[in-house]
């Protein structure tokens, strides 16, 4: 099983490729399930040059930083570059 570490999201860099798909309805209601019940699923990032790239969960990462987190529960993959 992979384990969750805490990423800080200023280390996070988003593909262009995952940035079109951002729903920001989505987001809000990410957030307000992240406030009450805390992050339940962990973003999956691989580790790129002095930063992590996102591979999945961009609205999950969109949500905790529109809480004002510092950090988010990640699973560092071996991905692929595409």
């Amino acid at each position: 099983m992979l384990k969750e570490v805490p990423v800080p999201i200023a280390e996070v860099y988003v593909p262009a490729r995952l940035r079109g798909t951002l729903d920001p309805a989505r987001v809000e209601t990410l957030a307000e399930d992240i406030l009450e019940n805390g992050q339940q699923t962990a973003i999956s990032v691989r580790k790129g040059d002095k930063r992590y790239v996102l591979v999945s969960g961009l609205h999950r990462l969109e949500a905790c930083k529109a809480l004002g987190e510092v950090t988010i529960k990640a699973i560092i993959v071996r991905a692929r570059q595409f």
